[in-house]
């Protein structure tokens, strides 16, 4: 503060500077309400799948059980599964946060083996495990997306913070002192044309 001129120009350029401030703790604090609401969302929808996963996740391998026991062990029929590449990703952006978006483009579900040598019970494990994979791609892409959210949210806050305690205290201080000095050197002014004038008068009475 020692380092600023008390001038008029510093005085506006300060009030300019500390109203930018004041603008930019306003968005800081509107973006972080507003990912705070989507990270919200996405906790529930988290929770929900989550809790998706473990039910289906119990009966897949329940289901598996039962057909290890009918057919022996199911290792070489599931051989004949071809790895799925259809996975993409994708972004959406949220006040400037990336956030990943894996769309569905599997295809029709449809067993991948012959049904010769194999059950109904096979068959139900498979469309289960199926359904843990799309799952597990839809809990891949929330916590993702919440853990990212979550990190800018972090920094939000931070700057936020800096911006209301730090940047506009520290403006608003330059302005109290600018000030004060202004009125200051106002008032020595005053002083010193009122003596002027005085002594000016006291000539004039003189010489009359």
């Amino acid at each position: 503060m020692a380092a600023v001129l008390p001038t008029k120009g510093n005085l506006m350029a300060t009030k300019r500077s500390r109203s930018l401030a004041r603008t930019g703790y306003e968005l800081m604090d509107r973006k972080r309400n507003i990912l705070i609401r989507e990270m919200m969302s996405l906790m529930d929808t988290a929770k929900s799948v989550q809790d998706q996963i473990d039910t289906v996740f119990t009966e897949a391998y329940a289901s598996l059980q039962v057909a290890n026991i009918k057919l022996g062990l199911v290792d070489r029929i599931s051989e004949a599964v071809e790895l799925d590449d259809s996975v993409e990703l994708q972004y959406r952006s949220v006040m400037g946060v990336e956030l990943p978006h894996i769309p569905d483009r599997a295809s029709d579900v449809k067993p991948e083996y012959g049904f010769a040598y194999t059950s109904s019970e096979l068959d139900e494990c498979y469309l289960k495990f199926h359904k843990v994979k799309d799952l597990t791609r839809q809990l891949a892409e929330v916590e993702t997306s919440i853990y990212r959210l979550a990190t800018a949210i972090k920094k939000t806050q931070k700057r936020a913070n800096a911006l209301q305690n730090i940047v506009i205290p520290s403006f608003d201080s330059t302005i109290r002192f600018i000030t004060e000095a202004l009125e200051e050197k106002e008032r020595e002014e005053f002083v010193r044309l009122k003596v002027i004038k005085q002594f000016q008068n006291k000539k004039k009475v003189q010489a009359g």
